[in-house]
């Protein structure tokens, strides 16, 4: 299965995202998910996670170092696509891609904030990642037993 979560610049919320949904499936001894993230802009692309967003996992024990920032292709296969905000979701939907929201409510975009702002949406992130591990483990047991 493969997941994909998307916010605007692939710097911030989604690396955050797959970081700590890789982690949690991890931990939870669930295997066969392979998470990654992307932007729905290109202007990041190539770049590490912003220092801010880095900082925050590594106080909660995560490691974001590796990743490189992406953008979002519609011609990528992906089995669950996840949108950190409602604009993200409308763009996806406007891409063909059949996204939900990562989160019950919009992760609100960190970036032009303080950095204690990067903590709260981790968070947030944490919280919705558990879910996703708990949907995640019984959509998996699903398709095994079809």
């Amino acid at each position: 299965m493969r997941v994909e979560i998307v916010c605007s610049g692939n710097i911030c919320r989604s690396p955050m995202g797959e970081v700590v949904l890789r982690a949690k499936l991890a931990e939870a001894g669930i295997d066969g998910v392979l998470v990654s993230s992307s932007g729905t802009g290109g202007w990041h692309v190539g770049d590490g996670m912003d220092p801010r967003a880095a900082a925050a996992l590594r106080r909660r024990g995560y490691d974001g170092s590796s990743h490189r920032a992406q953008q979002y292709q519609r011609s990528w296969d992906r089995d669950l696509v996840l949108a950190m905000d409602s604009g993200h979701l409308e763009t996806l939907n406007r891409y063909g891609a059949a996204a939900q929201l990562f989160a019950r409510d919009d992760v609100p975009d960190p970036y032009y904030g303080e950095d204690d702002g990067f903590d709260e949406v981790l968070a947030q992130i944490e919280e919705a990642a558990d879910a996703w591990v708990d949907r995640l483990r019984s959509d998996l047991t699903e398709r095994r037993q079809a």
